[in-house]
This record gives C-alpha cells, structure tokens and sequence, in this order.
C-alpha cells in the first residue's frame, strides 16, 4: 500500500518556492508465516514460526508482544492453558506501522471422563432461537486450576463474544466448576457475570458425554434470557 504525502503549497514574493513537493511512503505488510490459529496440547514444545514483515520489496525487523485471553500472561507458557494472541508489529522508515495477530491455543486436553478439560466450539441456542451465526463458534476452553477446580472461559457458549462479534468484553466468566463426580455429571458451579453487559448468571444442567465428545449446559441470565448450550471437543 502507498501513500502521496504533500506538503503545504506556500506563496511568497521570492522567487523560490517549496511548493508541489511530494513524497511516497510505502506501508509495512505483514505475513503469518504458518496458520493464524495453532492449536497445541498443554505441555508440548511451540516454536512461534514468525512473520515476513516488508516495506514494498525491503524486509525489515517485526517485534511481537503476547496476551493471555482468559488468564493475563504476557509470555506464551505452554506449561499453562490458555488462548494467547500473538500480534507482530513494523513500522516502516517514515514511522507508518502495520501489524497482525495470531492466535494460539493451548488446551488441558481431557477426556470427558476424568476431566472435562479441553478446547471445544459450540452452538449456543437462545430461549429457543437457533440460527447459523451461533453454530461451530470457536473456541471455548476448559481448563483446570491448581485447586483442582475448573474453569469455562465462556458460561454462554460464545453468543455475544463470536456469534455477534462483540469480542472478548461480552465474555460470561469467570465460570469456576468444582466437579463431584465427572461420571455422574456431578458439579458445583459458581454464578457470574455477562462482561460489559453485566447481570447475574446461573449454569445448571451441566453434563460431560464422552461417547458424543460433548459438554452442554444451561445458562440463565437475569436479564431474561436463557442459553442451552453445545460444546463440541476439539481434538488436538
């Protein structure tokens, strides 16, 4: 991409003048090198494959900075689950800066027998209605915490967050899960709340088949609605 950049035509009785200057300054592009969302199991090794960072046809130098969505690390740890977004920034000699991010997920990959850990999409139905926007939305993940608890990054299944593309703001959390029994779809659930819509959430119903490799669960929230909830597991 290119841009003319002019300067200011100015007038005086001199003869000279800096009038009609112009320049061009051509914008950094940016490549993933590799897939824009890499899924990986907690623990195993990654080695970020970078970006093909230009100006015009002159490679020049991108820094990368990383968040953890759920969980707020600033490195990617793979010893901790999480959806971490890599974004690689450059800025070209005139200071113009382009960037792109990818997204990188690391899953407590469970079995839905001992553990209901894992990385899954889901389809989200909303008192009753079920329409195309909110099926197959990726991702929600459950992972377990130190205390043996677990928790589920999203307690409505991705409706606001992915299905309207409001992003991470109109995420329900936290969801904390302590489970009784796994085979007995035994749990205790915490209540939360709807990110920046606010409101009270109560999760009921919910159950771990590990024959259909499905979570689902029951979300109402005190602003009138009720979300029925699918997740599919992922496999790593």
């Amino acid at each position: 991409m290119t841009v003319v950049v002019s300067s200011l035509l100015l007038t005086s009785c001199d003869a000279d003048s800096t009038g009609g200057v112009s320049r061009v300054t051509v914008y950094p592009t940016l490549e993933l090198n590799g897939s824009s969302v890499i899924n990986i199991k907690k623990g195993e090794s990654f080695t970020d494959p970078g970006v093909v960072a230009l100006e015009g046809t002159t490679p020049i130098t991108a820094t990368s900075t990383v968040v953890g969505a759920y969980r707020g690390g600033k490195t990617l740890d793979t010893n901790v689950a999480d959806t971490y977004r890599i974004t690689y920034s450059a800025s070209n000699k005139d200071g113009f800066s382009g960037s792109v991010v990818r997204t990188v997920n690391v899953v407590d990959d469970g079995d839905l027998v001992n553990s209901i850990s894992g990385l899954y999409t889901a389809t989200t139905t909303r008192n009753g209605v079920l329409t195309a926007q909110y099926t197959n939305m990726k991702y929600v993940q459950i992972w377990q915490n130190a205390n043996g608890t677990y928790e589920i990054s999203d307690g409505i299944g991705l409706y606001y967050a992915v299905g309207r593309a409001y992003g991470d703001g109109y995420l329900a959390r936290p969801v904390i899960v302590t489970a009784n029994s796994i085979p007995n779809n035994n749990y205790t659930i915490s209540t939360f709340t709807v990110g920046t819509f606010g409101g009270g959430c109560v999760m009921s119903g919910l159950t771990a088949d590990p024959a259909a490799q499905t979570v689902k669960f029951s979300t109402v929230w005190s602003s009138g609605y009720t979300f029925d909830v699918v997740l599919k597991k992922v496999q790593i």
